[in-house]
């Protein structure tokens, strides 16, 4: 289950422990296949906390990021990037990049 975050929820959400962005849009295909991925992440990872960012609703987060592909899924610890990924990334992949960031 990943949690909806838009300018005001972000800076909280990824200011403690370990944190999964998904950078997002509902037209996006590969997004909605990213969909289902983080969920297995978070079958295999119950204590990362696993975030989601609608990129036409939150432009100024994306700008930020510097987000022009998406999916982009950052890794966040204690509110530092850690990790970034561009496109579409398997479960595994993820899981062994949060793991490594532990």
């Amino acid at each position: 289950m990943s949690t909806e975050l838009n300018q005001q929820t972000f800076p909280d959400f990824i200011s403690s422990g370990l944190a999964l962005v998904d950078f997002w849009a509902p037209w996006c295909g590969p997004c909605r296949m990213q969909i289902p991925i983080l969920d297995q992440v978070v079958q295999k990872m119950p204590d990362v906390k696993i975030g989601k960012i609608n990129v036409d609703e939150n432009g100024d987060l994306a700008a930020q990021f510097g987000v022009n592909t998406i999916p982009y899924l950052v890794i966040f610890k204690d509110g530092r990037k850690v990790a970034e990924f561009v496109g579409m990334r398997q479960a595994q992949v993820l899981v062994d990049a949060l793991a490594a960031a532990k």
